[in-house]
């Protein structure tokens, strides 16, 4: 069995994991990074150019690691499609994409979640709005009024509330970004924490450099769109209502879905109250998990040992390998 994964986001985390365990491993994906993969970091044994090049990774026997850039880039329709072992439950994909059903999956783990609006002339207060698809805050915007939000809608050139179908219009929490990384073992039935972020947006991030003064005459249009990401390590004190939001997400999942396992995060703010406010759920591994190639303090108390995310996902296999249970965690 050799594991393998689209060339881009986090593959390089996955496929370094992947052979401190032992495994041979496969990039694939555009020609143009193949020396990132194979010369510059050198991860990958082998590189097939391709989007997707099926009949070669079943050849090869592979198991595909999915990520955000994978999923994003095939498609849900085709991923789901797809013959080549898959390590995660493919179900999970329909209600992370589909953020009504993403909703009432937090809300059956009984998260504090932001308001959602669904007339934008119903906004009495600051709001973000997201726009369909997971493409790293791309498009997402700021408003704090039915004027403003018609004013900015129009420059993603939605002019009536017929074109707001896939868009999400959120309350804007204040508080401070966090991203917490979760690995959840199906074998064992544990729940880990992993490692936390806090994401470099552009231009968000940037427009703090200019004096508010300044701002106001320059009028920027804010942008979400990840650049970086940043290592962040919480109050001890807050670790359990991480770890307890992310204990009721996969008891949630399992009424709803067949279950989560693998690597996933929560997105959400600390208020000033200390609440763990959260917005969003990725599925799957996270490029916040990056920072942490040679692991985080928390995989360092857990394993005393260098464990990253992509590293994880690698033993997890090997387990499985080694005890005759890989149809429990491929589909």
């Amino acid at each position: 069995m050799r594991i393998a994964t689209y060339a881009s986001h986090s593959a390089l985390q996955i496929l370094k994991g992947a052979k401190e365990e032992g495994f041979e491993t496969v990039a694939f994906g555009s020609g143009r990074v193949r020396p990132l993969y194979t010369k510059y970091f050198p991860v990958a044994d082998r590189f097939i150019e391709g989007a997707y090049p099926e009949e070669e990774l079943l050849g090869l026997e592979a198991v595909v690691i999915p990520t955000g850039s994978f999923v994003a880039h095939l498609g849900i329709e085709l991923v789901e499609k797809m013959r080549v072992p898959y390590y995660g439950n493919k179900e999970v994909l329909r209600w992370e994409s589909d953020r009504s059903l993403e909703r009432k999956w937090l809300e059956r783990a009984k998260l504090r979640l932001p308001r959602v609006y669904e007339d934008p002339d119903d906004i009495d207060g600051p709001v973000i709005v997201k726009p369909h698809g997971a493409k790293g805050g791309k498009g997402y915007f700021l408003a704090k009024s039915p004027g403003d939000f018609w004013k900015k809608a129009e420059r993603l050139g939605i002019r009536g509330k017929e074109e707001l179908r896939g868009i999400q219009i959120q309350e804007y929490v204040l508080g401070v970004p966090v991203y917490p990384h979760y690995f959840y073992s199906k074998l064992n039935r544990e729940l880990e924490l992993m490692s936390v972020d806090r994401r470099y947006e552009s231009n968000v991030d940037a427009i703090g450099r200019i004096p508010a003064r300044e701002q106001l005459a320059l009028e920027p249009n804010t942008n979400y769109t990840v650049v970086g990401n940043i290592p962040l390590v919480l109050r001890e004190s807050l670790l359990m209502d991480v770890i307890e939001a992310g204990e009721r997400t996969i008891k949630a999942a399992e009424e709803l879905m067949g279950g989560l396992w693998g690597p996933f995060c929560l997105e959400g703010v600390f208020t000033e109250e200390l609440e763990f406010v959260v917005f969003e759920i990725s599925a799957r591994i996270v490029a916040g998990t990056n920072p942490f190639v040679h692991g985080s303090p928390y995989s360092w108390l857990r394993y005393d040992k260098p464990v990253s995310t992509g590293r994880r996902i690698a033993m997890e296999l090997r387990q499985a390998l080694e005890e005759d249970r890989l149809g429990e965690v491929l589909t």
